[in-house]
């Protein structure tokens, strides 16, 4: 018999995961009572998800926990449209080819954070391409299309915006976007008895378009639960860097990189976080702030958090690395980085430029540094040899090494036989590594 946790829907509100529910005493009721099969849609805009898509991942586990059935819905039909829903301008549309390779990428991804082995509520992946790819336009129209009214869908707030945005106004392929999400949702609860969807806050529309259209054509009540889009407090928007977006992807964006961002969360955001995006229970993040103000030092909020979305996203493996690299760098002790930890670090963890050698010839020290931004000018890097401020591979050198870079960035000196980490001053870091 399966265990159903009715305390799911208090966790949410008290982790502030709660935007928008349809009916929300009968929906508490409904998932009180039985195990109950829900979905959250992925479509594939990218070849990677990013972390913005991680509260509704985070989300799905935790109703699977509580007892329910998962669905993932990869969008291989959707993403060929693309949602309109809040963007100011109209998607570039992809092929199918493209479409097709990223929905197999976001599927394995999606698959790390749900169990897909264990009973009654295991989840499953699933692509609404297996549907929508069949239905003809003469059907669509008849059977789906004609219980949107378009003064509704007008109304829509993600649509309106759209419309009075001077100069832009939205396609009639967007405009359907939101009678294929609904579709989604209608054909779901007949294949899959799946009675509830969830979703961003900038999903409500679509969301209530799918209820709605069930109970049409299925004669079946479902409900929908909107999640908040994560903000800052600063105002910038979550998920972005100098560097560019936080992806999952290790590949896009190493271990390394993905732990700092979490590391470096700002202590006005760092406990609302540690509620979206952990599995630690309100309660003993209530006590992490708790001790952090009573401490009145550096908090350790961030270190979990860190840690802890990590080790979700990347293992155990990851987060050690990432712990290990930026070890190394706070002590300048870089002899127990790996091979691998050097890739993490060129990816994205550090600034890094290709150096080839053979063509250093008569290029001071000085200018070699200066020219990859380690200092303002070749002055500076002078002062900085002069003082026994510069290390090369843990090795300081000094003001005898200026003239000589052939010697200091040769390949015996090289770590695993092409990096060299030249390290100015307390913290200013610049990975060199020579072609593959």
């Amino acid at each position: 018999m399966m265990v159903v946790n009715n305390d799911l829907i208090a966790d949410l509100q008290a982790r502030g995961l709660i935007a928008q529910m349809s009916s929300e005493d009968e929906l508490a009721k409904h998932l009180s009572e039985g195990s109950r099969t829900l979905y959250c849609g992925f479509d594939p805009t990218a070849d990677s998800l990013h972390i913005g898509s991680l509260v509704p991942l985070l989300t799905l586990k935790r109703f699977q926990l509580a007892g329910h059935k998962p669905l993932a819905l990869v969008g291989g039909a959707t993403g060929l449209i693309g949602d309109p829903s809040f963007k100011a301008q109209e998607r570039q549309l992809n092929t199918p080819e493209v479409v097709a390779g990223w929905v197999d990428k976001i599927r394995a991804q999606v698959s790390q954070f749900v169990d897909f082995d264990c009973g009654q509520n295991s989840a499953e992946v699933v692509n609404n391409l297996d549907w929508i790819g069949k239905i003809n336009v003469l059907d669509f129209l008849r059977d789906v299309g004609k219980h949107f009214a378009v003064n509704a869908m007008i109304q829509k707030e993600s649509v309106k915006q759209r419309i009075e945005r001077e100069g832009e106004g939205i396609s009639f392929t967007e405009f359907t976007y939101m009678i294929l999400q609904s579709y989604d949702f209608a054909e779901l609860n007949k294949r899959n008895d799946c009675t509830l969807q969830i979703g961003g806050s900038d999903q409500w529309g679509n969301i209530t378009g799918g209820i709605d259209l069930s109970r049409r054509l299925n004669r079946s009540q479902v409900f929908g639960l909107t999640l908040p889009l994560v903000t800052k407090a600063d105002g910038t928007k979550f998920g972005k860097t100098e560097a560019g977006t936080i992806w999952l992807d290790p590949a896009k964006t190493s271990p390394y990189a993905f732990y700092q961002f979490w590391l470096n969360t700002a202590d006005a955001d760092v406990y609302k976080f540690l509620k979206f995006f952990t599995f630690l229970s309100p309660a003993e993040i209530d006590e992490i702030e708790a001790a952090d103000k009573a401490a009145q030092g550096r908090p350790q909020a961030q270190a979990i958090l860190a840690r802890e979305v990590t080790r979700l996203i990347h293992g155990q493996g990851g987060l050690t690395a990432a712990e290990r690299i930026t070890e190394a760098l706070f002590s300048g002790d870089d002899e127990q980085l790996s091979a691998e930890d050097y890739a993490q670090l060129q990816l994205d963890g550090l600034p890094s430029s290709v150096l080839d050698p053979s063509t250093l010839g008569e290029t001071p020290l000085t200018q070699v540094l200066a020219d990859a931004g380690m200092a303002a000018s070749g002055k500076q890097v002078k002062d900085a040899l002069g003082r026994n401020a510069v290390f090369i591979n843990g090795q300081p050198v000094g003001l005898d090494d200026m003239m000589n870079s052939p010697a200091v960035f040769a390949a015996d000196r090289a770590r695993f036989g092409r990096y060299f980490l030249v390290k100015l001053g307390k913290k200013k870091y610049h990975l060199f590594a020579t072609a593959v």
